[in-house]
């Protein structure tokens, strides 16, 4: 497929990169991808809209070929601080989004945050942890929360990032982590999302200090409150094999005070939707954000 232009930003002077698709005539549309993953696993997507649109999808920050942080950690605000940053400076006001998993987190509070900057918005299984889970994370107290967050830091500050050997080892273990992916698809994730080390080896792209959820930030209702601020129609996508509960069945769908989200949950589909049922998912999309 033809391929985007790589691009940099800044924000709170970290280098961050992007991907531009082109088209700059159109109208902006911003994918924002999840933990883990990197601006490239749009490709699919991005290549059958990429005629109506303006596509910018970025290198969230620990990401991709985006920087790392050093020194703090990995905190929702500041995502979205940097997804605004780069909406602001692209000057892309008002715009589409279509977000997955953590991307979709953050774009729920960008949208929330500035209401009126945002005219459609997509959301794949982005709203956190279903209702039972926080149930169970509720459980344990500030102090017991802190201090699990503590242990987990320590543990990852003396893990090494792990190396393959060849980048066919690497291809293997993205096939095995979502067998719904094609050979083509894991193959083209693989390559993207991993870079080869000094010895010859490779390595996926992401720093792991993201798996660290800080006990720090937005209390679910907080976020709750902001998701009653976004009045734009929105779409939340659920796949049915997922670990993602259906937001209307476990009650989330009522936060949305000002629009009532269109809820739709596709079979076949894994947590990466936009992968397993990429014709569906495309379909859906083309004529939601029109």
């Amino acid at each position: 497929m033809d391929g985007p232009t790589s691009h940099s930003y800044f924000s709170q002077r970290l280098k961050l990169h992007y991907v531009d698709w082109g088209n700059s005539d159109a109208e902006p549309l911003l994918m924002i991808h999840g933990g883990r993953d990197h601006c490239r696993n749009w490709d699919w997507v991005a290549s059958e809209l990429k005629g109506d649109y303006h596509i910018i999808a970025p290198d969230l920050r620990g990401h991709g070929d985006s920087q790392w942080v050093v020194g703090a950690g990995y905190y929702q605000v500041d995502y979205a601080y940097d997804i605004a940053q780069l909406v602001d400076q692209k000057n892309m006001k008002p715009l589409r989004i279509v977000a997955h998993s953590m991307g979709g987190a953050i774009a729920l509070l960008y949208s929330g945050l500035f209401p009126k900057n945002v005219e459609r918005l997509v959301v794949i299984e982005g709203m956190g942890p279903p209702p039972k889970m926080l149930e169970q994370m509720q459980k344990m107290t500030t102090g017991e929360r802190v201090l699990d967050w503590m242990k987990n830091l320590r543990g990852i500050a003396g893990r090494l990032p792990k190396r393959y050997e060849t980048l066919e080892d690497a291809f293997q273990r993205m096939q095995s982590e979502n067998p719904h992916l094609s050979s083509d698809q894991a193959r083209h994730l693989t390559i993207h999302g991993s870079s080869q080390n000094e010895d010859g080896t490779y390595s996926w792209k992401f720093d792991n200090y993201i798996r660290a959820f800080s006990p720090i930030g937005l209390p679910h209702s907080e976020q709750y409150k902001l998701w009653g601020e976004i009045d734009c129609p929105t779409m939340l996508v659920r796949g049915t094999e997922s670990w993602a509960s259906d937001p209307e069945k476990d009650g989330r769908i009522k936060h949305f005070t000002k629009t009532k989200p269109t809820v739709v949950n596709i079979d076949n589909a894994g947590h990466w939707v936009h992968h397993d049922q990429l014709d569906t998912f495309v379909g859906l999309v083309t004529d939601f954000l029109k």
